[in-house]
């Protein structure tokens, strides 16, 4: 590599550990570079690359003081505080599979596992600075957003003979189309390069341009090929998920999505559409879980505000309302109050007294404290005509409908779908459809998920099975994953076809035992759910079989 860009360049330590930034500093001078800049915590790098602009980064991904490698780096990018030409490299003396993909997704330039020889060190260095050095132009263009201008060049370059860089150059140009939402063209050009080298880049640049013109089909079919290899494996999952939301086929979104989330766990943005997912699906264990992970991981990260910590909370109640496991309520309602009180301590000067106070009238109506529930939730300013957050208006009107306020629960639910629709930005269309169905079923259905399950026992038990019937299906449309209310309702229809001779309901039964056959019963659950396949058999009813 040319002297003149080694003495030139402008190298950026993040390492907090005094004796591997001596190592480093020692090796890159031994190396011959000269212009060294040390940071020894994340804040400190973010100061420098605002005032300065480097060459290369070289970041330690262990740092203990706020933000980690990992966060540096996001924030450094969504920022822009660095540039495309700027190299980074990650080092790490952690190689859990969960920290290597959730950094490989950020797409540095490299990985580089500690301990590592001055040698290796070199040849890394070596070759991204004379990459960044020689495609400055094109990096340039695509910083400022002229893709078209980029493209251009790209081509100019690639007709000339024995290019070195014509797979880097050849993924640009098609990073470009795509964001230029010129499908057609990226997908003719995803073709034309995968006729040559079956780069995995290229494979998945096809399937995203095939995405964008509707040919899915053709993507799923793609996508589910690379599912077998394990390096396109939590790509072809990633997209997956999201082409099953463009489908509105949101149980196959939550299933690829979640185990995108296992392999990478720190992606916050894929996160947040799995947690939306899954209320669609009404699961809100994993809406839940998910919402932990999102409170763990966006911590002193670009995505920390109040609302992480909010929505933790709000998550956690929605799922504690839907279990009848008294232990698990109650570990539920501490975990929230942790996290009200790591909100407070977060961000002790941020005006969020109004929704807290209505988390903790949430906190009342679950423990059956409805009177102090009540007197909370009637204190709060009634005007909503001005919505300041969807996640909180949201909030409140559940909390509305659970303490019988039911005109206002519709009323501010209208407000918040007309808000989201005029500002499509402040929520995706997942969401969105959420809260559409949250208004439709709490229109539909007076009582909030306890009540509804306990009168429809408290008809069962009184003989009064019509009644029960009604109230255990409509529990059971907004509680899908509750397996007492599952087999409650199994146990209700059998018993209500008997009594009164009415037409068997069988999607719904086979919908049950789909759910209680999949799920760890208890022993007299599993007594009851015997029994009750006992009485299908002799009825002549097969509920076992796959619901149509």
């Amino acid at each position: 590599m040319p002297t003149k860009i080694y003495s030139k360049a402008k190298i950026l330590i993040v390492e907090e550990q005094p004796l591997a930034q001596s190592y480093m500093k020692q090796s890159l001078e031994r190396l011959g570079f000269r212009q060294l800049r040390f940071a020894d915590h994340a804040n400190s790098a973010k100061e420098q690359c605002l005032s300065e602009e480097f060459d290369l980064i070289v970041c330690s991904f262990n740092l203990n003081k706020h933000q980690d490698g990992y966060q540096l780096y996001e924030e450094l990018r969504v920022k822009q505080l660095i540039k495309s030409s700027t190299g980074f490299i990650f080092i790490s003396a952690e190689t859990s599979g969960s920290l290597v993909h959730s950094v490989l997704e950020l797409q540095p330039d490299d990985f580089l596992v500690k301990p590592f020889t001055v040698q290796e060190l070199k040849i890394r260095i070596e070759r991204i600075l004379k990459r960044k050095h020689d495609l400055q132009t094109v990096y340039s263009l695509i910083d400022d957003g002229n893709d078209s201008k980029a493209i251009k060049f790209i081509d100019t370059a690639l007709d000339k003979k024995n290019n070195n860089y014509s797979p880097i150059l050849l993924r640009l140009k098609g990073d470009a189309l795509l964001r230029l939402k010129r499908a057609q063209d990226a997908k003719d050009f995803f073709k034309s390069v995968l006729d040559i080298q079956k780069f995995a880049w290229a494979k998945v640049g096809l399937v995203e341009a095939l995405i964008a013109n509707n040919e899915h089909i053709l993507a799923q079919r793609m996508l589910k090929t690379m599912l077998e290899r394990q390096e396109t494996r939590l790509v072809a999952l990633d997209l997956l998920g999201r082409l099953e939301i463009k489908l509105n086929q949101f149980e196959l979104a939550q299933s690829f999505l979640s185990q995108a989330a296992e392999i990478a766990p720190r992606n916050i943005t894929r996160q947040k559409s799995l947690s939306n997912v899954s209320l669609i699906n009404h699961d809100y264990e994993k809406s839940y879980l998910t919402q932990k992970d999102i409170a763990t991981f966006a911590k002193h990260s670009i995505h920390d505000h109040p609302d992480v910590y909010l929505n933790a909370a709000r998550a956690g109640i929605d799922f504690a309302l839907t279990t009848d496991q008294t232990d698990q309520i109650q570990r539920i309602s501490r975990q929230t109050n942790q996290y009200i009180n790591d909100l407070k301590k977060q961000f002790p000067n941020n005006t969020n007294q109004a929704q807290i106070d209505v988390l903790n009238a949430r906190l009342h109506y679950l423990k059956d404290e409805h009177q102090k529930a009540k007197k909370l939730i009637e204190q709060l300013d009634d005007d909503d005509t001005h919505i300041r957050s969807v996640d909180g208006a949201l909030d409140k009107a559940k909390a509305f409908h659970e303490l019988g306020f039911h005109q206002k629960a519709q009323t501010l639910f209208t407000q918040i779908i007309s808000h989201c629709e005029r500002h499509p930005a402040v929520s995706d269309t997942t969401y969105l459809r959420y809260i559409q169905q949250q208004q439709s079923e709490r229109r539909d259905i007076k009582m909030g998920p306890k009540e509804l399950n306990n009168h429809a026992v408290s008809q069962f038990n009184k003989g009064q099975l019509n009644t029960a019937l009604e109230a255990f299906t409509q529990a059971f449309r907004v509680m899908p994953r509750n397996q007492s209310i599952a087999l409650n309702l199994l146990q209700c229809l059998f018993d209500s076809t008997k009594q009164s001779g009415s037409s068997f309901n069988m999607d719904l039964a086979r919908r049950c035992y789909a759910l209680l056959d999949k799920t760890k019963l208890q022993a007299d659950q599993t007594q009851r759910l015997d029994k009750i396949l006992h009485i299908a058999k002799e009825m002549n009813l097969d509920i076992q079989s796959a619901s149509e």
